[in-house]
């Protein structure tokens, strides 16, 4: 086709020229594919070659090597022990007292139990009676028989009071070795704290930190960008000569 061809086209409204650029763009931007941004997590292996980890993502876990952990309320050791014995003090109180109202409730039960055991002793001795004198008469021999399985399920009951009564002072003994391991703990928590003093005391120095003059943070030597320069060198040891 030639161009006057394709011009007399155009001027008939025969081909929208709107609508042939618009869909030649289109299938442009299609060929062209920007490359996808690939987002690089962070993860805690990289934050430890990288020489840095957020406290937020720091887990101890068994079998891998770490650095210090940070010095959050999370990782503070006596910070954590002195939790600990304060809430197996509070638990131990609340667990004493449940048990000293269970030994309260099965010796109710046993007090109980002796007088519906009088009751019972008096009705099946009128039975018994009854009869004797009227052995003909099934209803009295029934309403023996059923006191005397009454009696018997009361007595069962009372042996089973009796075992929860027991059974609590046991746990109550068993629960003062949980006072023993406060007492350990605490113990810990004293070594701790004079090891900490000791530490402090052992690298206690006269001149106060803020009092000190601040070093440069990256010298000849190091792979750093912000490496110090000559200039800042010589400014740090004039200021040591200075003093």
């Amino acid at each position: 086709m030639t161009q006057e061809e394709l011009d007399a086209l155009i001027m008939s409204g025969d081909i929208d020229l709107d609508v042939d650029v618009a869909s030649k763009e289109k299938s442009s931007k299609k060929d062209i594919q920007k490359p996808k941004e690939e987002k690089h997590s962070v993860d805690q292996n990289e934050e430890l070659s990288a020489g840095y980890i957020d406290p937020k993502n720091y887990k101890v876990e068994a079998g891998k090597k770490w650095p210090p952990p940070p010095p959050t309320d999370e990782h503070k050791v006596v910070h954590q022990l002195d939790d600990v014995t304060k809430d197996s003090e509070v638990k131990a109180s609340q667990i004493f007292d449940q048990l000293d109202h269970i030994s309260n409730g099965a010796d109710n039960i046993v007090k109980l139990s002796k007088e519906i055991q009088k009751y019972l002793q008096k009705n099946q001795d009128i039975f018994e009676k009854l009869t004797k004198k009227f052995p003909h008469v099934e209803t009295f021999s029934n309403s023996l028989e059923e006191t005397k399985q009454i009696t018997t399920t009361l007595k069962s009951i009372t042996q089973n009071a009796h075992n929860c009564s027991d059974a609590s002072v046991q746990a109550m003994d068993i629960m003062q070795f949980q006072d023993i391991h406060r007492q350990k703990i605490e113990r810990v928590i004293n070594v701790m704290r004079a090891l900490a003093q000791y530490m402090n005391s052992l690298f206690e120095g006269k001149i106060d930190d803020s009092k000190r003059v601040s070093s440069a943070v990256y010298i000849a030597g190091d792979d750093k960008k912000d490496m110090a320069s000559e200039e800042d060198i010589e400014a740090l040891i004039a200021s040591f000569g200075k003093q």
